[in-house]
């Protein structure tokens, strides 16, 4: 799929732990206009920028219902992988089935990665930026990246699905991060 963005875009900083945004529950968009758009294309090539496969608005201090993804698509034969971009506003997952534990990571918590439990399949309704609702079943990474998104749009961070050891023996990582977003 075509990059939806151009090398002129906008790029945000990204907020990194600590900062209050992260854990405040994001606002429902209601107005579908072409600002909301051209946020959408700067949230693409900040994602792009900071070598992401998705981005929740609220990871650039915007707290509104919006994310961006950019995963890998299938491979065809002759052509380089191509990705599959998509911007979801105000999701909700309808259905989820199965569990999948996987590594991940987080543009917000830099240099930390765990293994997270989530379901493997989902169903989610959203509004696209021009504001048409849809549905959409998702497996595999999509659906695990829709799902960290989404933790996002709802204050949730990938660490708040590790155990209490796992995340005690991160505490000093995470203190530091804290202490450096406030600063």
């Amino acid at each position: 799929m075509e990059r939806p963005y151009d090398e002129q875009t906008l790029v945000h900083d990204v907020i990194i732990y600590g900062h209050p945004t992260l854990r405040r529950r994001a606002d429902d968009v209601s107005v579908f206009d072409d600002d909301l758009r051209q946020l959408v294309r700067e949230m693409f090539a900040t994602m792009e920028d900071y070598d992401g496969i998705g981005l929740a608005a609220p990871q650039i201090d915007k707290s509104i219902r919006l994310l961006v993804i950019g995963v890998p698509g299938e491979q065809e034969e002759n052509k380089e992988d191509e990705k599959f971009y998509l911007a979801v506003l105000n999701p909700v997952i309808t259905s989820s089935s199965g569990s999948w534990d996987f590594e991940e990571g987080c543009l917000s918590i830099p240099d930390i990665r765990e293994t997270v439990t989530r379901p493997e399949s989902i169903t989610m309704e959203y509004d696209t930026p021009m504001g048409e609702h849809r549905k959409l079943e998702a497996t595999g990474i999509l659906a695990r990246v829709l799902q960290h998104e989404i933790d996002h749009l709802n204050g949730v961070l990938f660490i708040d699905h590790l155990s209490p050891i796992r995340r005690g023996l991160l505490n000093g990582r995470l203190k530091r991060l804290e202490r450096d977003s406030q600063e």
